[in-house]
């Protein structure tokens, strides 16, 4: 069996060099002799094999002790051969000599590496809330947030808030949390939505509220009218005898339910009372007190 001249393999003069010298010296000529830029080349590729061995042997503390001393007993003062390579078994990356006498090398680095590896941690997630206007969620809007770093900087990210989101539910930024740590992933970032109710509609689960306003003798004498929903206008007809307080239905125009169909919108009627009357419309009022023998606080 040839034995193996790792110093020479690794163009180095002697054993007495540094580990940094060993290094440098292994990026070189991995380089040159890298199957990459040498197709097709088998003796490049074999060389590239025997860098390799070379430099995982020599880069080991253990097994570079253990390799000077037979390196001195081999080589030590005699004049050195010229580079020869050592037998291999077939598709093997290291020689009959690395096998014989650091086989194990391989593994000890393995272990020690898992060993003094740290465990990675995932960083921690953040959680943040957002208001939004029940219109803005309906139709859905792409939003931008200013947030403090735990570094103190302010990042700014896109918020793409999707139509017919639910109240309270949240949006996931995946890797925009904390940095992880020891290689680990870092956290998520979930934007809490806050749907806010406006002057004319408030979110009910997936149905919407909202005022009828009409008059004395709407609501005494019934009549038909057009109501707000958050789309579109929509016809209603006021049966006569509608009292304040009464709520009215209009099915599948309220807020979205995610599953392709919407909720109702509910209408709670408030009966309005003219503030400033005219002439005509106070002798109307007086009038109706005199004939009218409707008492609501004795019915």
């Amino acid at each position: 069996m040839i034995f193996k001249d790792y110093y020479r393999i690794l163009e180095l003069q002697t054993n007495r060099v540094t580990m940094e010298e060993i290094k440098n010296s292994y990026r070189e000529l991995a380089k040159k002799y890298h199957p990459d830029v040498n197709m097709e080349n088998k003796a490049a590729e074999e060389r590239f094999k025997d860098i390799n061995e070379a430099y995982r042997v020599l880069s080991d503390g253990a097994a570079k002790r253990k390799y000077d001393r037979m390196w001195n007993n081999y080589i030590g003062n005699k004049k050195r051969k010229e580079f020869e390579e050592s037998k291999r078994s077939s598709d093997s990356g290291f020689s009959d000599f690395f096998n014989m006498f650091f086989g194990n090398v391989k593994e000890n680095i393995e272990e020690r590496k898992t060993k003094n590896k740290k465990p990675q941690i995932k960083g921690d997630n953040i959680e943040t809330e957002i208001k939004v206007s029940i219109e803005d969620a309906y139709y859905g809007l792409s939003k931008k947030i200013s947030l403090r770093t735990v570094n103190g900087k302010m990042k700014t990210f896109s918020v793409k808030v999707p139509s017919g989101i639910r109240n309270n539910e949240k949006i996931r930024l995946i890797g925009q949390g904390k940095e992880g740590q020891n290689g680990g992933k870092n956290g998520d970032l979930f934007i809490r939505i806050n749907i806010e109710s406006s002057d004319k509609f408030k979110l009910d689960g997936c149905d919407l509220r909202t005022n009828l306003f009409l008059t004395p003798w709407e609501a005494a004498l019934g009549t038909k009218t057009q109501i707000d929903s958050i789309d579109e206008k929509v016809a209603l007809y006021i049966p006569a005898g509608t009292q304040s307080g009464e709520k009215l239905t209009i099915p599948q125009k309220g807020y979205k339910d995610g599953k392709g169909t919407r909720g109702n919108l509910i209408a709670e009627v408030k009966i309005m009372v003219p503030t400033e009357l005219k002439k005509e419309e106070k002798e109307l009022f007086e009038k109706m007190s005199e004939i009218s023998a409707f008492n609501p606080r004795k019915m």
